[in-house]
């Protein structure tokens, strides 16, 4: 859609909306919200509204422009950059509630107004950063920004405007902007056609099973009790198992199940997601990754990974490569003897002839960590309650920030009963709203993650907005009197999601695109990921996990169970991670547009750095969303990058005799708080003072 035609489609909302002020006042994101902390007013939001809203929101922006662009007086920072930054605001309020609603409730409506939107967001994207004439004010305060008298907050956004602008396309010769735009906008369609296959696909596989084998296959008390609550959830396997492909069902199922056939057809069933089939992602992968080839190369780099990670820390493919590799070698070396441990097991239970397949991997890991260990996940789950977990994690961050939270069902909600609302507040201030919920649901995408509804920062009139964030998880849900018990991964995936949580809750700064976790991809899971080193660590341990019924604390002996396994397993559980981040950037550091059969691709690639054949990547690529939807493209390398910087920091507290030390955590607490007004490094470096070192990350995982 061109400038003109988006502009007509403009026109012909605001002439449907210009029936009146009470037309206007119907729509809720064309008022004031009117409610405690302007927080969205979920339940008068109706399909019905976002279109309008999203066209309004853009008549909007280019509004701004135009007078930005027409300005008489010579580019300044305030009526150039600062006029830019807030240029967005109803755009940004509508996309901050739809986007972030229809991953966590996602319905044929939505699926509709995504279809129709995201081209015109492309195309209005590619309407701002193509503007000649805005790019030239810019790169105009650009060029005398050192001679302005600029604090350090101001200089970022000056040279932050800047870069998005030429990474943008701003210089992108004439010739090719039709083809750059043309680009931008299939981009967007195909990876959002993705996301909802992805959906779809999990959604569509059950596996029902009578009582009879249900009891039979090695299942605990608790995995049929959560699976005869999913049973009941349909009328038509009322009173079945019900097994799914969400984690919470899937994973234990998959290490308990002592029937093989069954294993199989679970892990075909979850390994062969979108490949073939109605959902078929495998001729969009081609379409995505060719695309991304040609727009990076129109934007003169020789790939897309170069072009991504030029604007991160790691800057090159060569570098994360290299980053990789020394952690690929020993986690491959130790996965290959976990591999040997668990042939000799199946050889002993199904006799010769028999070898271990991906769908017994599991099965036999957790065979041997209960002969080897003692440990049975079962008995871990009772001593991590959801509830006592997440209280670990508030107080956690009132040891360390000082920050409360207090639940406040009062607050507007976008699906009472199945999310909490919570103030975040220091020294009796409201200082940011947190929605946090936790369960699966067909509507819902998988995984876990933080976002935000609105991101902390001061509006153009200098009032402080605080975050509205958001965490969503899927764990197993409660059945009958028993609460929903997480296991000890579980438990860190929560640490993590609320360390993200904490970045956007404490950021201190003006500008919106420069507060909370706008840092670089390789450095967003640094506040994340430092927060697990709490969650696993036996002192702190203690204090939140008990007895979700007699509320005992975690017994000593079992506390030294966990301590001796904590390197099991870790052979697999790194190879699969980075066999994924080793996948991603092989992908995007293609220099020539080729047509990518999906399967071939992958398995060559695999096979060539030595991925044994009973391991697969951790994400097949047909159903790969952090490379292929959700912006971790050449970037799902960022979990070990930053796992360096995380053992580091967490060493940094151990080293100081006290997981609590009130300077470190002042001192980390900066990191949060600037979001990217810094250079990372530089706030990391002030943090650690000494350069990071991978050697903690080795040895916490058993790899040196």
């Amino acid at each position: 859609m061109n400038r003109k035609q988006l502009l007509a489609v403009s026109f012909a909302a605001l002439t449907l909306l210009a029936t009146g002020c009470k037309k206007n006042m119907d729509n809720p994101f064309l008022t004031e919200w009117g409610t405690p902390y302007e927080i969205p007013n979920f339940e008068q939001i109706k399909p019905e509204h976002y279109m309008p809203a999203f066209e309004e929101g853009m008549k909007q922006q280019l509004e701004a422009i135009d007078a930005i662009v027409n300005n008489a007086e010579e580019p300044t920072f305030e009526n150039t950059i600062v006029a830019y930054e807030y240029s967005a605001d109803l755009l940004n309020k509508v996309s901050g509630v739809f986007f972030n609603l229809s991953g966590v409730e996602r319905t044929d409506e939505t699926d509709m107004i995504e279809e129709k939107v995201i081209p015109m967001l492309s195309a209005h994207g590619d309407n701002v950063a193509l503007n000649a004439k805005l790019f030239a004010r810019i790169k105009a305060v650009y060029d005398k920004r050192e001679g302005l008298g600029l604090n350090q907050e101001q200089m970022r956004l000056v040279e932050k405007t800047y870069n998005d602008f030429v990474r943008g396309g701003a210089n992108v010769p004439e010739a090719q902007q039709a083809r750059f735009r043309e680009l931008n906008e299939q981009i967007a369609s195909l990876t959002n056609r993705f996301e909802q296959n992805v959906l779809k696909a999990t959604n569509a596989y059950k596996l029902v099973l009578d009582e009879a084998k249900a009891t039979s296959i090695g299942l605990s008390e608790g995995q049929l009790a959560a699976a005869k609550e999913l049973g009941n959830e349909s009328e038509e396997t009322k009173g079945q198992y019900v097994f799914n492909l969400q984690m919470p069902s899937w994973e234990p199922f998959m290490q308990n199940c002592s029937d093989r056939e069954l294993r199989k057809q679970m892990w075909e069933a979850y390994s062969t997601r979108c490949n073939g089939g109605e959902f078929d992602n495998a001729a969009l992968i081609d379409s995505i990754v060719n695309a991304r080839i040609e727009r990076a190369q129109i934007l003169g780099f020789k790939s897309h990974a170069d072009y991504v990670l030029d604007d991160c820390l790691a800057k090159t493919p060569e570098a994360v490569n290299g980053l990789l590799m020394q952690i690929w070698t020993p986690a491959l070396k130790k996965a290959k003897e976990e591999c040997a441990a668990y042939q000799k097991m199946i050889l002993a239970d199904l006799g010769a002839g028999a070898k271990i397949e991906p769908y017994d991997w599991r099965y036999y890991c957790e065979k041997l960590r209960k002969e080897q260990y003692d440990l049975d996940e079962e008995e871990v789950r009772q001593y991590f309650s959801l509830d006592n977990v997440r209280q670990g994690a508030f107080d956690l961050a009132t040891k360390l920030y000082g920050i409360t939270f207090e639940e406040n069902q009062n607050l507007p909600n976008y699906h009472k009963g199945l999310v909490t609302p919570y103030e975040v507040k220091e020294n009796g201030e409201t200082i940011g709203i947190l929605y946090m919920e936790w369960h699966p649901r067909e509507s819902k995408a998988s995984g876990a993650w933080m976002t935000e509804i609105r991101g902390q920062h001061k509006d153009i009139n200098g009032n402080n907005q605080i975050p509205i964030i958001m965490v969503c998880c899927n764990f197993t849900k409660p059945s009958g009197d028993r609460p929903s018990l997480l296991t000890a991964d579980e438990s860190e995936t929560l640490f993590h999601e609320f360390g993200h949580a904490l970045h956007g809750l404490l950021s201190k700064c003006t500008y919106p695109s420069l507060a909370g976790t706008s840092v670089p991809r390789d450095f967003v899971e640094l506040p994340s990921q430092v927060m697990e080193n709490w969650c696993r660590n036996s002192t702190y341990r203690k204090t939140f996990a008990k007895h979700y019924k007699t509320g005992e604390i975690i017994p000593d002996a079992l506390i030294a169970k966990l301590e001796a396994a904590a390197t099991y397993g870790q052979g697999f559980i790194n190879t699969e991670l980075l066999a994924a981040s080793l996948l991603d950037i092989h992908y995007y550091s293609l220099t020539e547009k080729q047509p990518i059969d999906v399967n071939v691709f992958e398995d060559n690639y695999l096979k060539s750095i030595g991925l044994i054949p009973e391991i697969i990547s951790r994400y097949k690529s047909t159903y790969f969303k952090h490379i292929f939807t959700t912006g971790y493209d050449a970037g799902y390398y960022s979990y070990t990058w930053t796992a360096v910087l995380d053992h580091d920091a967490f060493a940094a507290f151990q080293e100081s005799g006290d997981i609590f030390n009130a300077d470190l955590a002042k001192k980390f607490r900066h990191i949060l708080e600037s979001g990217n007004t810094e250079d990372p490094m530089q706030m990391y470096l002030a943090f650690r003072g000494q350069e990071p070192s991978v050697t903690p990350l080795l040895r916490d995982r058993g790899l040196l």
